[in-house]
């Protein structure tokens, strides 16, 4: 230990910093890798510390990195700590090659390329696992690119295990834009490679010639794919670990690059393939693809819908919610989605929910008896909170999302609802079922005498949001001294429960004064002005003494929530619509030309609907929203189609706002 760790001590690690400030902790993670009942502890230590969540390379990474890769390559330390090392190390190279350079501490690159020469003497370690993090790691040796191709090539001819082959392929395929000397041969190699007996390593060539030549496609590539994915090969062989995954499903239809025409076909095809998770990695690509683009609907959706009666009840699952997501689109399919709402028609509970979910999104009141049933039941079957993760997992589906919509039958609903808000165990249930009787408005009235039962309980916030959102009737049935009860002594441990009964308080009973004087200071600080923003705009004209600090507040940021939010109170207080609305373009038209938008954005264009004809100068960024095929939301999440229905929806009613007879336009 003591050769391993000599002149740790000469180093002024108090002068480094790692990403919780001073390095002077890091010399006892160091020797800690050495002492068995504390090693992995250390890893993870380091890996948190000195690399974190990656974006700099923080100044005590070069002196790390030197005992770290001692550590690494030494026997005595278990073959699991010394990959996390390896893994450590390729971490921090990536973050040095990716992250903005004034994030990268200037000693780096020196360090960094004596540890590359180490690194290659690494590519003989006995462990399988750390040979390839060693490769990945030397993917970023970007300076020495010519030499670490020749040994990556030399250690693929000796390897004998086929994931590390193919890691080391990818590798060179990361080098290769930063070659000389080795470039065509390398180019060549990878070609030749596309041909090999193994689909892994057919598949991982394409995968490392896309890296090496980015933005150049070649038909070879989808040629290979194809032969893969459609030439009869097992699909336990298409990754080099073995086994079938939905994942490699999705990483080999990727590999198809930009040709739309060819990936559709692959996943039309792959979703009637024998293997069931081959068909689940196609039903993720197709949901993937479904929220970039909107001609993927007629590609994609009835080949998906086919799956609603797939012998795998996941795929099943899995095909409800790609309907529901599509929202109308999905209506030619209603009646087998009905089929699945009994016991009968679906055993598979989980798919059931995601069926009535999916009708809900439809419209189609046959969602409702089910919906009933799971209300006056024990398994309720929908989450009491929204997930809004990106990615394909088929999380519960919240109850608010599921029946949010549904206020037209809140007269069947009601009954079941309010038995079951009476018995709420838990304050996530009691919430989740304020909040939907807070989405249906004035349609959950009778529900009153419940809500107002629940103002003397830790659920009191959401209470009093749906009695507020349910209006005049709530507003004549509470008590006025209770509410101010509630307003002096909230429910503790719920510090936004102030703001929050404050502003229901005055959409209740029109009485601002307790919000004004709790959010109006705000409008002085650097953060939280938008809640100040959106009351004074429920003042209207009211408002009209707090104008000027508005203005100042509407030129602060050129996107998000501060931007609607100040401009909607200005123009609802002084009714003119020409100092807000070039704003409110501003606003939104870079997500026009970039797409990304998300709530923000299509709330502003909602703004521009009810501004009508003063709105025209956001014609155009209206009409680019609309006019494309790429969604202009945020893609790659079970949101993305209905926010993008969502989005479009109200850029048409703009546009007509714009154009409607009357307009100045």
């Amino acid at each position: 230990m003591s050769d391993a760790l000599v002149g740790i001590d000469a180093i002024d690690w108090v002068g480094l910093e790692h990403a919780y400030g001073t390095a002077g902790d890091v010399p006892g993670m160091l020797r800690d890798l050495y002492r068995p009942e504390k090693a992995a502890d250390a890893a993870d230590d380091l890996l948190t510390h000195v690399h974190h969540q990656g974006g700099a390379v923080y100044s005590a990474a070069p002196a790390v990195l030197v005992y770290v890769l001692k550590a690494a390559a030494d026997p005595v330390i278990a073959p699991a700590i010394r990959l996390e090392l390896l893994e450590l190390v390729g971490a921090l190279a990536y973050t040095a090659n990716t992250a903005e350079p004034r994030w990268v501490t200037p000693a780096w690159p020196a360090s960094w390329d004596l540890a590359v020469t180490d690194l290659l003497r690494l590519l003989d370690d006995p462990e399988t696992l750390n040979r390839i993090a060693v490769a990945d790691a030397l993917a970023e040796a970007r300076h020495r690119a010519d030499e670490v191709i020749a040994a990556l090539r030399a250690r693929r001819a000796r390897e004998p295990d086929q994931e590390s082959r193919a890691q080391v392929i990818d590798a060179v395929g990361s080098l290769i834009p930063h070659a000389d000397a080795q470039r065509d041969d390398a180019l060549t190699w990878l070609r030749q490679l596309m041909h090999d007996a193994a689909p892994a390593i057919r598949l991982f060539a394409v995968q490392a010639l896309r890296r090496a030549l980015p933005g150049q496609d070649d038909s070879a590539y989808t040629q290979t794919v194809s032969e893969v994915l459609f030439g009869g090969s097992d699909p336990a062989t298409w990754r080099p670990s073995g086994g079938v995954s939905q994942s490699a499903v999705v990483w080999a239809i990727g590999l198809l690059g930009g040709d739309r025409a060819n990936q559709s076909d692959a996943v039309r095809r792959l979703l009637t393939h024998p293997d069931p998770a081959v068909r689940a990695g196609a039903l993720r690509t197709a949901a993937e693809m479904l929220s970039r683009r909107r001609s993927a609907v007629p590609e994609l959706l009835p080949a998906v819908a086919r799956l609603l009666s797939d012998a795998e009840p996941d795929n099943r699952l899995f095909a409800a919610r790609v309907l529901g997501m599509c929202g109308h689109a999905g209506r030619p399919w209603a009646h087998a989605l009905a089929a699945m709402v009994t016991d009968e028609g679906e055993p598979y509970l989980p798919a059931q929910d995601h069926a009535v979910w999916a009708l809900s999104r439809l419209g189609d009141a046959r969602c409702v008896p089910p919906l009933v049933r799971r209300l006056s039941g024990k398994r309720l079957g929908f989450g009491y909170h929204g997930v809004h993760a990106d990615g394909w997992g088929t999380h519960e589906l919240s109850l608010t999302e599921t029946a949010g919509g549904l206020g037209a039958h809140a007269d069947v609903l009601l009954p079941p609802l309010r038995a079951r808000l009476a018995a709420g165990p838990t304050l996530d249930e009691r919430r989740a079922l304020c909040q939907l009787l807070e989405s249906w408005g004035a349609a959950a009235t009778p529900a009153i005498p419940d809500l107002i039962g629940l103002l003397d309980t830790d659920a009191a916030v959401w209470a009093l949001d749906a009695l507020a959102a349910i209006g005049p009737a709530a507003a004549e049935a509470v008590p006025q001294k209770r509410l101010r009860a509630l307003l002096d002594a909230p429910p503790e441990g719920q510090p936004f429960a102030p703001r929050c009964l404050t502003l229901a308080y005055g959409r209740l009973t029109g009485d601002r004064t307790p919000a004004l004087e709790l959010l109006l200071p705000q409008l002085g600080e650097p953060y939280g002005q938008d809640n100040p923003a959106t009351l004074l705009g429920e003042l209207g004209p009211a408002g009209a003494p707090y104008a000027a600090r508005l203005r100042e507040l509407l030129l602060v940021h050129k996107e998000g929530w501060l931007p609607l939010r100040v401009g909607e109170a200005l123009w609802r207080i002084t009714g003119q619509a020409e100092e807000v609305v070039p704003v409110l373009v501003r606003a939104i038209a870079s997500f026009a030309e970039r797409g990304g938008a998300y709530r923000a954005v299509i709330e502003t264009v909602k703004l521009l609907v009810e501004i009508g004809a003063d709105a025209a100068p956001a014609e155009q960024a209206l009409k680019a929203f609309l006019d494309t095929d790429e969604r202009p939301v945020r893609h790659g999440t079970w949101r993305s189609v209905p926010e993008d229905d969502e989005l479009c929806d109200a850029a048409r009613a703009a546009l007509h706002a714009v154009s409607a007879p009357g307009s100045t336009t």
